[in-house]
């Protein structure tokens, strides 16, 4: 936990879709350079839950505090991006035909030039620098040239994630980073995570529960669109509403 206190608060928060409430009085709280991982059944919310972070969808009642202050609701995403909020999908989302390098140099943030002019400039010593960084903390230091469509498929979301983290986040969002992948690159992406975690918050949208394991300082549980149950992994999987409705009596004692 961080001494500077939350940089993410939901307190009250309602999603309504025509009277099924995808978030039900939601309150949830993450603190600054914290990894939260979040888990729950399919409908319990999680992914809402980046929705209403990100702004892709607004919430009928609650309030969603950015830093200090900063209500986020009612604002657009590409204000909240701007404030320091970055989002990572599930399916990766990278431009294919260009290389490692050039979908990074597309991403760092700075003044919009369009897709063409930033591909003809030449990024400056410190965007080089940032950039190369970059490469070396996703693990792609070696195929910066590599076309981007030719990755495996744990390079490709590594790639994203660096993509993101060039728009300089104080927040990460990622839902689901290591569906289909390997076990190395499962575990690759769980070290990338932790290492990102020490300079930015990380919340994280996960149905795996070895990984979550490996990563989770505190995870919270999702269900019917509130939160039931948060603690270390061990004291959620002992948690009896949480064996009944996620995990299964089963999967726990094996786990």
């Amino acid at each position: 936990m961080s001494d500077k206190g939350s940089i993410i608060y939901l307190e009250g928060v309602i999603v309504d879709y025509d009277g099924f409430k995808a978030l039900n009085n939601l309150n949830f709280i993450v603190n600054y350079n914290e990894l939260r991982v979040v888990i729950g059944p399919n409908g319990a919310g999680k992914t809402t839950l980046l929705d209403v972070i990100c702004g892709k969808t607004k919430p009928a009642n609650g309030r969603v505090i950015f830093g200090k202050d900063i209500d986020l609701v009612g604002k657009r995403e590409d204000e909240i991006a701007k404030l320091g909020i970055g989002r990572k999908f599930q399916a990766p989302s990278i431009y294919s035909n260009l290389t490692v390098w050039e979908n990074l140099d597309l991403s760092l943030k700075r003044d919009s030039k369009g897709v063409f002019a930033t591909l003809m400039s030449k990024p400056t010593a410190a965007e080089r620098a940032k950039i190369g960084e970059t490469l070396e903390t996703i693990g792609l230091k070696d195929v910066p040239f590599r076309r981007a469509g030719s990755l495996a498929h744990g390079q490709k979301q590594w790639l994203e994630i660096g993509m993101v983290i060039l728009q300089d986040p104080v927040l990460l969002l990622v839902d689901e980073p290591v569906a289909g992948m390997t076990d190395k690159e499962t575990e690759q992406t769980g070290v990338l995570l932790q290492t990102l975690s020490e300079k930015h918050a990380v919340i994280v949208i996960e149905h795996d529960m070895e990984f979550v394991r490996q990563i989770a300082r505190t995870v919270t549980v999702l269900h019917e669109g509130t939160v039931i149950c948060e603690g270390t992994v061990d004291n959620v999987q002992a948690d009896d509403r949480v064996r009944e409705i996620y995990l299964g009596r089963q999967k726990v004692a094996h786990a």
